[in-house]
């Protein structure tokens, strides 16, 4: 499904980005992009809204207490270019925190976790994730990876029918997957639970992968292999 968002800024070059970055992924859909709180509540009542893109610091109204103001309030990532706001806009239970300037994989990770909250609620569609690779974007089923391996700055992403390298570090990938899918077992490696061929020693079979389980991830491990039967 599409997400419809708001974006809500008074300047205009951080609409300019966020506008270029919200047409670039591919679920996301831009309902409107309004300079102030006002224009913002009035587009509200024309348009269903599941997400706002709400910078704090605005004047005549802030974005935190518009935001608090709405008695239905959809979702919201807030952006702004002072850090103190941060622990206000957590407060309100804010889907993330957008510290301004920022980039597109910053901005990637933020949405991911609305899309995941939206595909938990709707059992129709499977669960998938955008991953920025090779200068596009791909969507990849969650269910469809095999193992995450780490190589210094980038992980590779292996699935039965290709591999997608992303500039990100393993936990990072990790915390933007679902809970019960993935399992580290190592340093570099983490794995579907569910796409084990076979264990044998201190090896996990999977594709045509030999997966080595580190010292200090086996019992981790052992433990998820239990609960996940």
């Amino acid at each position: 499904m599409n997400i419809n968002c708001l974006l809500v800024d008074d300047e205009p070059a951080s609409r300019e980005i966020l506008e270029k970055y919200i047409r670039d992924c591919p679920f996301l859909h831009l309902s409107g992009s309004c300079k102030n709180a006002f224009e913002a509540a009035e587009q509200l009542n024309q348009s269903a809204v599941q997400l706002l893109f709400l910078d704090i610091n605005m004047p005549k109204l802030s974005g935190l207490g518009f935001y608090k103001s709405l008695v239905n309030p959809p979702d919201v990532i807030f952006t702004t270019a002072y850090p103190e706001y941060a622990v206000e806009g957590f407060e309100v239970e804010a889907v993330d925190y957008l510290l301004k300037p920022f980039s597109f994989e910053r901005f990637l990770k933020a949405v991911n976790k609305v899309q995941q909250k939206y595909q938990q609620n709707t059992k129709q569609e499977p669960t998938s994730i955008i991953l920025r690779a090779d200068k596009k974007l791909h969507r990849v089923k969650t269910d469809t990876i095999y193992y995450l391996e780490a190589l210094g700055d980038y992980v590779k992403v292996h699935c039965r029918e290709k591999t997608v390298v992303v500039h990100t570090t393993l936990q990072n990938l990790l915390n933007d997957l679902p809970d019960d899918r993935m399992v580290r077992v190592h340093k570099s490696f983490a794995i579907a639970r569910d796409k084990i061929e076979w264990i044998e020693g201190n090896q996990i079979h999977i594709l045509d992968a030999k997966i080595p389980i580190g010292k200090t991830y086996k019992t981790v491990f052992m433990q998820a292999i239990n609960d996940k039967h």
